[in-house]
């Protein structure tokens, strides 16, 4: 059952350690933390937060059925139109469960339902894991998680301990895959190449039939080696030594596929706790990065989710502005949306109708009536964009009259 938004230009709550995925003309987002008067705090998980990317409109829907526990860390992924939500952190410790939603319901009840029926042996419990999407399967990679003794192995890279029990925490570089057609776990024989070291808060991508991962934590050091795993021969490329400048060691970042040959990184916290808000471009082409230049330096992100829209542009939601580690106090709840290459024609004739509506308002009826249904959309998206400047332009005017 749908629970529409109060307010019909209303964002999604403000969160970072959440899940995002884009299915169709919609992004849908989930779970998540906040900090409430220094308090980490769980979102609920029965909510469903969906962004119209035609109209800029959000709603939000109540969920029903086998509902996963209030997390942030989970890794989520879509295929063929189900929400897949694995691994995450909270108050109970670290989760291995599996679940999934389907996203194109008819009725508009989306339902979840835990996977419990599979075949083999699913990963140690863990958060901030990385995944990709290839061939109908889930293929996940590293986090940070707590093991047993006997489950020690050259893939974990021990944290801390308690010997009570002996359980150990620490950081992953292993490799799991679900089949989500046979609804199997397992684990690929990797043949050949060096792995990454173990790490957590990286990020990941797939070109064609390779998944790329870039960065991350383990112990006290952040990273910026980019690596590439072969998801036909299982077999690892080794730190993948690009040509000229790079980008800076750093967590919590994201990884975009936008083309057949480019990757699209933004944001995330470097070696200097400084939360950065960088965009660079990598052509595994030229094998080379290149930082633009026309990104805004005041919209720092880490620990945000970044998804492709229909046309290309990567859409950033959510995360942190400050260091989580030691403020925690910046959660975000704005989209940022990047335009990695030209819009067409028809998008730019549609955007500047729907800019310009009061000025053209006599004409528009006389449009044919499937134009006149997109050109609808865009004045809809343009005002519920001018709303929302508008509100985040007054809250920084109360801020400031706060501050002197």
């Amino acid at each position: 059952m749908a629970a529409e938004a109060r307010d019909r230009f209303c964002v999604a709550e403000e969160r970072s350690g959440h899940c995002a995925v884009v299915d169709g003309h919609c992004l849908y987002v989930w779970g998540g933390y906040v900090s409430i008067e220094e308090n980490e705090v769980y979102l609920p998980n029965d909510e469903l937060w969906v962004y119209e990317i035609d109209t800029a409109l959000w709603t939000m829907h109540l969920m029903e059925g086998e509902l996963p526990t209030s997390m942030s860390g989970s890794c989520g992924a879509c295929i063929n139109g189900s929400l897949y939500i694995f691994g995450g952190f909270d108050d109970k410790g670290y989760s291995n469960r599996l679940y999934y939603v389907n996203l194109r319901t008819k009725n508009g009840t989306y339902r979840w339902k835990k996977i419990t029926n599979f075949k083999g042996q699913p990963p140690t419990p863990r958060d901030k894991l990385s995944c990709w999407v290839y061939k109908d399967r889930l293929i996940y990679f590293g986090g940070y998680g707590c093991r047993k003794h006997n489950e020690l192995s050259d893939c974990f890279d021990v944290h801390d301990a308690f010997w009570e029990g002996q359980i150990y925490w620490g950081w992953h570089n292993d490799v799991h895959v679900f089949d989500t057609n046979t609804q199997t776990w397992f684990q690929p024989t990797i043949r050949g190449g060096e792995p990454p070291q173990p790490r957590a808060a990286h990020t990941c991508a797939v070109l064609g039939n390779k998944g790329y991962i870039f960065g991350g934590r383990v112990l006290q050091s952040r990273m910026n080696d980019l690596h590439c795993l072969n998801l036909d021969t299982w077999t690892w490329s080794g730190s993948i030594h690009t040509n000229g400048e790079k980008p800076k060691d750093r967590s919590w970042h994201t990884l975009t596929s936008v083309g057949d040959d480019k990757l699209f990184l933004f944001g995330g916290l470097s070696s200097d706790n400084v939360p950065l808000s960088d965009g660079w471009i990598h052509s595994t082409t030229t094998n080379g990065w290149r930082q633009l230049t026309h990104l805004p330096k005041s919209r720092p992100r880490l620990w945000h989710t970044a998804c492709l829209g229909k046309e290309g542009e990567v859409m950033v939601f959510g995360g942190s502005k400050d260091d989580l580690h030691f403020m925690d106090t910046g959660h975000c709840s704005d989209l940022l949306i990047f335009q990695t290459e030209p819009y067409s024609l028809l998008r730019l004739c549609l955007d500047c109708i729907g800019k310009n509506a009061t000025f053209l308002k006599t004409q528009i009826s006389w449009l044919p009536p499937r134009l006149l249904q997109q050109v609808l959309k865009k004045i809809t998206f343009w005002a519920a964009v001018k709303y929302r400047q508008e509100k985040r332009a007054e809250t920084e005017r109360q801020d400031q009259i706060s501050v002197t």
